[in-house]
């Protein structure tokens, strides 16, 4: 297949679509690629960081919605005064308040940090979990649809940007990129995604490896 004919598949991709997969697989997470997609996109050197016990839940939430034809989903640049990972895009997302399930923790925080009502994501199903050592969260990433493009309102204490990112973009073969960085006094190849102009690295990236895996794989 040409990359003018992937390239269009690609933008093809629509709601429908990832409905299907998402529902086929709900309940059997062991089917997911894991860990092994993960690690492609993992930071070289990657710290163990605390037991699993000292974890704290967390939850993301990748959002699909259209936009001219093309199926987006939301990222956002972390402003420089959050607590954790500032300056960094992430997905929308942040810890379990108590009480609360881990879909209830993804739908409130989006609503939070980008003004989407709950009641407009239709949650499909999920993607696998993730320890982050540095912060020491345990992070579940559910995937939802929204009908249509939402009016997103942004938390300016927390968002410093929102990232409207093409489906199509993470799915390019030239998305994945490497940076040399110095680790330890040493240097490595840090690998990222280079979506909307912005360089997508760290936990981010290991779960959009999974979910770029599972995408392209309906379009083969």
């Amino acid at each position: 297949m040409s990359e003018a004919s992937r390239s269009a598949r690609f933008r093809n991709l629509d709601a429908e679509t990832v409905r299907r997969l998402f529902e086929s697989r709900r309940g059997e997470e062991p089917r997911l690629p894991g860990p092994a997609a993960q690690m492609r996109m993992a930071p070289p050197h990657r710290d163990a960081g605390p037991g699993r016990a000292n974890f704290r839940d967390a939850a993301v939430l990748v959002l699909f919605y259209p936009r001219g034809g093309s199926l987006y989903f939301p990222l956002t640049l972390r402003s420089e005064d959050t607590g954790s990972h500032k300056g960094q895009v992430s997905l929308p997302g942040g810890s379990r308040e108590e009480g609360e399930s881990l879909v209830e923790t993804a739908l409130r925080e989006t609503r939070e940090e980008i003004g989407v009502d709950p009641a407009l994501a239709k949650v499909i199903g999920r993607l696998s979990a993730l320890d982050i050592p540095h912060s020491g969260f345990h992070v579940h990433p559910f995937v939802a649809l929204s009908d249509a493009a939402p009016s997103f309102v942004l938390e300016r204490r927390e968002v410093a940007e929102l990232i409207e990112t093409p489906v199509a973009e993470l799915l390019a073969e030239d998305a994945a990129r490497f940076e040399e960085r110095s680790f330890g006094g040493g240097a490595d190849l840090l690998p990222y995604y280079l979506l909307g102009g912005h360089k997508v690295w760290g936990a981010t990236a290991m779960i959009l490896a999974e979910l770029r895996e599972l995408l392209a794989g309906i379009l083969q």
